[in-house]
């Protein structure tokens, strides 16, 4: 009989720690390339059934010591299920004055939560249905007009949704 109680420790434990995270509506990661290249986009579809709730939005990165810069200028579009579309450009912080990158992590690879929507108020989705988000990358060195065709140091972006219980 504790051969089967061992057998379930790690349904056990997966069980724990995912169900942790109740406030979780959306969260998906996709790795890049040794390089994200100028005109790759990364794409998530998020499926809403609630148009009451309100949410936090978030674009998550990891990135190694191979990010050579201060900061990151994303393009980031969101795609409604009407056909309605809103981009934005943003940018982050991602390293200190020193040159230390931001971010979660105790080895080379650190690990950033980027506010993206409900940072100054909660978003609240319009439409039921699915929403497209799409993000690329739009860094340029300073005095440039060309960007940087391959960007380095980014080994995953990810896309989080999360419920908040911020009054509106």
């Amino acid at each position: 009989m504790p051969s089967k109680l061992l057998q379930l420790l790690p349904l056990f434990i997966c069980f724990v720690f995912f169900s942790c995270d109740s406030n979780r509506v959306f969260d998906t990661y996709k790795s890049l390339p040794n390089q994200w290249h100028k005109d790759s986009v990364v794409s998530f579809t998020v499926n809403i059934n609630d148009t009451l709730k309100k949410h936090n939005l978030y674009i998550n990165l990891r990135n190694t010591n191979n990010y050579k810069f201060s900061n990151l200028f994303l393009i980031v579009g969101m795609n409604y299920p009407n056909g309605k579309t809103i981009t934005d450009t943003l940018e982050y912080m991602m390293a200190k004055p020193n040159g230390e990158l931001l971010g979660k992590g105790f080895t080379d690879l650190k690990e950033n939560k980027l506010w993206y929507k409900g940072y100054n108020a909660p978003f609240v989705f319009e439409e039921i249905g699915d929403y497209k988000i799409n993000i690329k990358q739009a860094m340029r060195k300073n005095g440039s007009v060309k960007g940087i065709e391959n960007l380095s140091g980014i080994t995953e972006l990810g896309f989080r949704v999360e419920t908040t219980s911020d009054k509106l």
